[in-house]
């Protein structure tokens, strides 16, 4: 079978996939560009699947990549919604303290945030108030004015039509098999696909595909289940979003209260490490080599208690009975109606990349590469608030 040439082949339309092909369109309209999507449509894994906050960025230290981006990308992201009348609800977010134990991080926050200059600021309880009624803190809240909240499966239908109409061909369910030569790939219906130059955005498979290019040596994808639960008593609890302070040893942010772009309160999401790398309900995208290969990365985790991942691991699991997971709610409010809260939100699946000689949660974004091709290997949250301005990184970078 004779292979199909194309200029740049883009493996994964997810947010950055498709948001990579819209800019290489658009800066090399005469190059041919294919899109090649596993799945039915686009963004049905974490692009479609995520929380829809923009975030600030004011969680990362100043010299990462995602402070750069998820602010210039919370700016980015507020500009497409306005310039394409997609959904967007300015409804900012606090972060408050249960005691003083936790208002050394508050402040370190605080600082990460003013050294990436990000419009982040302290309130006093009666600051808070005013901003959000229910909330409740020790002493002192961080208030951050530009958190928004979006619709992650809008935008990327958006994106999608915009590709489609500039001519970008995407092929659906046709995914990535295996690489047969130096720049040829056989796709899942046995296509042969020449690419001048390949791009692997594949998400919670884009360190096995890295393999078979000679990247992703010390990296391994470890999947996380995340989770919400909808209320649907008769007030919602909150018009802000509300957050705790972090641990930050790790990526995960805690449970915390999500005003969506339509103005329905989700508490959640779970960090709960899945089974395999599709593992959202029951027995769905089962795979045993999965299963044994997460399986044994937990273990060791377990063993080394990296990260704190014993006690992280046993919290996690406790979120499935339902009063613990409010009850870790009830701790950022006043009052709460526990039994509104009532209905699992479609879960997601977080691609989080482990390093496998240190044991430790890569926390920035990793992208390897070389003349031929580039892989994304760690686009986790927020990834999707700092997907414009990383594209345009990685298109610098090519």
């Amino acid at each position: 079978m004779q292979a199909e040439k194309v200029d740049y082949l883009i493996i994964g339309a997810g947010i950055i996939g498709m948001q990579l092909a819209g800019q290489l369109r658009e800066k090399m309209p005469g190059k041919k560009i294919l899109l090649l999507e596993k799945e039915a449509d686009a963004a049905c894994h974490s692009s479609g699947r995520n929380s829809g906050v923009l975030h600030a960025g004011f969680y990362y230290t100043a010299d990462s990549l995602k402070a750069r981006f998820t602010r210039d990308g919370n700016l980015a992201l507020k500009k497409y919604c306005r310039d394409n009348g997609l959904a967007l609800n300015e409804c900012g977010k606090v972060v408050v303290a249960c005691d003083e134990t936790e208002l050394g991080a508050l402040f370190e926050l605080e600082k990460r945030g003013k050294a990436n200059g990000v419009d982040v600021r302290f309130i006093d309880e009666r600051e808070l108030a005013e901003i959000e009624p229910n909330a409740r803190t020790f002493k002192k809240a961080l208030y951050s004015p530009t958190t928004a909240t979006v619709d992650p499966v809008e935008i990327c239908a958006s994106l999608k039509g915009r590709l489609l109409a500039s001519g970008v061909r995407i092929l659906f369910s046709e995914g990535y098999r295996e690489r047969v030569g130096e720049n040829i790939v056989k796709t899942t219906k046995g296509r042969l696909i020449e690419a001048a130059r390949l791009i692997n955005s594949a998400g919670l498979y884009a360190d096995r595909i890295a393999r078979d290019f000679g990247f992703s040596k010390k990296y391994v994808i470890i999947p996380f289940k995340g989770v919400y639960l909808k209320y649907s008593g008769a007030a919602a609890p909150v018009k802000v979003n509300v957050y705790p302070v972090p641990n930050l040893k790790n990526p995960f942010l805690g449970v915390h209260y999500t005003v969506t772009v339509d103005g329905q309160v989700k508490l959640g999401p779970t960090a709960i490490p899945a089974f395999w790398r599709e593992n959202y309900a029951g027995f769905d995208n089962f795979s045993p080599g999965e299963l044994l290969e997460t399986a044994g990365y937990a273990s060791l985790l377990f063993l080394k208690n990296s990260f704190g991942f014993r006690s992280l691991a046993f919290e996690e699991i406790r979120k499935y009975y339902k009063p613990f997971f409010v009850g870790l709610g009830l701790r950022l409010v006043k009052k709460l109606d526990g039994a509104g809260f009532n209905q699992w939100t479609r879960p997601g699946i977080r691609a989080q990349l482990l390093n496998t000689e240190t044991f430790e949660l890569v926390q920035d974004f990793v992208v390897e590469g070389d003349k031929f091709s580039t892989h994304i290997l760690n686009a986790v949250s927020p990834a999707f608030t700092g997907s414009f301005p990383f594209t345009e990184w990685i298109m610098y970078n090519l």
